[in-house]
């Protein structure tokens, strides 16, 4: 197991165990989070993933999390991610994604973050590029 392998298990082995000071101590002081998809949810530093973490653990007291895909190329670890559990309100949390970190020296110094929340009842493809482009006729 390289480096970076080992840094992703130790991140889902501290997750899994809801350790926030744990999880935090995966991250680079500075650590920058960019989210493409939402660019306003992008953040910096380590008292932010302490605030996250914070949140999501009170929020599904029972998650989990699972790898299910990685790779490495030098510095920057490519991660697929599925998190599960229960909200206390009895609904159920399910995220997928993919997260790219880049890591040294032990630490995430940044990540571009795709994780969302798994959508099981949105219709089909049809409805989603309807979503996305509005109703239509094909050409």
């Amino acid at each position: 197991m390289d480096v970076s392998t080992a840094w992703i298990e130790r991140l889902r082995q501290a997750v899994d165990a809801h350790d926030v000071e744990a999880v935090v101590a995966c991250f680079a002081a500075g650590y920058v989070n960019e989210t493409p998809a939402h660019p306003g949810r992008g953040f910096t530093g380590r008292e932010q993933v302490r605030t996250n973490w914070n949140r999501i653990f009170t929020g599904v007291p029972d998650l989990t999390a699972e790898v299910l895909r990685i790779a490495v190329d030098n510095t920057i670890v490519w991660s697929e991610w599925e998190m599960s559990g229960t909200r206390p309100d009895g609904l159920p949390h399910l995220m997928r994604g993919v997260i790219i970190f880049e890591v040294s020296d032990g630490s995430a110094t940044a990540a571009r973050f795709y994780l969302e929340p798994v959508d099981v009842g949105e219709g089909g493809v049809s409805a989603a590029i309807d979503r996305i482009v509005g109703p239509g006729k094909s050409r």
